[in-house]
Parts: C-alpha cells; sequence; structure tokens
C-alpha cells in the first residue's frame, strides 16, 4: 500500500508568482485566518461557559465551529508559509497527509451539517417531544457517527491514493493538496482512486 514515487516533492502554484503581489496576500490570509481562529475559539468559549446554551442546538454549532478551526488550520499555515518562501513545495507524503485531513475535517462537517438539519426538523416537527428525542446520549452519537464516518471514507481514499506514482510531473495549480488535483501528475491508472472519490462525493451529496 506503500508509494512508489520517484519524486519527493510538489510545487503549489495556486496563487500569484509576482513577488510584489504576494506579501500582499500573505497579510490577507493572515488577517482572515487570524479572525477565523478568533471567531471559532470565542464561540467556543462562549457556548462552554454559558449553561443556558448547552442545548442540543449549540452543542452541534460547537462541534461546527471546532469543525472550521481544524479545517482551515490543514491548508492555511502551508499557504502562508509558501507565500513567504521562494520555493513554494510539499512534500509527497505531507502533501497526502493534507489530503486525508481535507477529507475527514471536510466530510465531518458535511455529515455535521446534516446532523443539525435532522435535529431542527424534530424541533419544528415535534416540540413537546423534542427534549426527549434529542437528549445528550443521541447527541453524542450522531457526533461520533459524523466523525467515524468523514474518517472511515478520508481512510478509504488515502489508501486507494497511496497506490498512485508520481514521476516527473510535480507542478499542482493549487494553493493546496487535492486528490483531483494529483490525477494529472500520475504515472499510474488513477481508475480506482477516481472512483473511490466519485462514491464518496456521491453519498455526500445524497447524505445532505
Amino acid at each position: 500500500m506503500r508509494n512508489h514515487s520517484v519524486i519527493s516533492e510538489f510545487f503549489l502554484l495556486g496563487l500569484s508568482a509576482d513577488p510584489q503581489i504576494q506579501p500582499l496576500l500573505f497579510v490577507l490570509f493572515l488577517v482572515i485566518y487570524l479572525l477565523t481562529l478568533m471567531g471559532n475559539l470565542m464561540l467556543l468559549l462562549v457556548i462552554g461557559f454559558d449553561p443556558r446554551l448547552h442545548i442540543p442546538m449549540y452543542f452541534f454549532l460547537r462541534q461546527l465551529s471546532f469543525l472550521d478551526l481544524c479545517h482551515s488550520s490543514v491548508t492555511v499555515p502551508k499557504l502562508l508559509e509558501n507565500l513567504l518562501s521562494e520555493k513554494k513545495t510539499v512534500s509527497v507524503e505531507g502533501c497526502l497527509a493534507q489530503v486525508f485531513f481535507l477529507f475527514a475535517s471536510g466530510g465531518t462537517e458535511s455529515c455535521l451539517l446534516t446532523v443539525m438539519a435532522y435535529d431542527r426538523y424534530v424541533a419544528i416537527s415535534s416540540p413537546l417531544l423534542y427534549a426527549q428525542v434529542m437528549n445528550r446520549q443521541l447527541c453524542m452519537g450522531l457526533v461520533w457517527a459524523s466523525w467515524s464516518l468523514a474518517f472511515l471514507d478520508a481512510l478509504i481514499n488515502i489508501l486507494v491514493a497511496l497506490k498512485l506514482d508520481f514521476c516527473e510531473a510535480q507542478d499542482i495549480h493549487h494553493f493546496c493538496c487535492e486528490l483531483s488535483s494529483l490525477y494529472p501528475l500520475s504515472c499510474s491508472d488513477v481508475t480506482a482512486s477516481f472512483i473511490a472519490l466519485l462514491c464518496s462525493s456521491v453519498l455526500h451529496f445524497f447524505g445532505n
């Protein structure tokens, strides 16, 4: 299941190569990233310390804020690093790790949004039974199920992707590693990985 790549790193070319624009982009993305961190951390703290917000809706919202922190932290730090460096590279292993965590965090967020929609459906359709139906055990189970399904999906996709060989092409025309952006760079058959990715997309589409 290991990767038999000849090359050891990729070049991320998704943003401008103009050295005059890169510092501006760095400041812009840094400010956005810090605001994202601060906003989500504040939301986590407020929900955690206010007993009045210890209800299913805010429980799921707290999970969503944590996922937003994780999802943005998978790509933005590497983006900021590349904006300041001349050689905008990422190792093959680091690229595949980024793909895995993008799948895991993005998939969990997608599942959690479905769970939150179900929570609102129960609140509207059965307001008198809402507290009994959406009890703490069910809420925790739904969150764990979201994490488990997303990590299983990410694991399946990354295990199939580990069989891809990368021989010559190294340029990724994107600011982060995505599975679809690796297919043009592979010198081996990508059919199995593409089918796994397609099945994941279909499942997420119908799940939401």
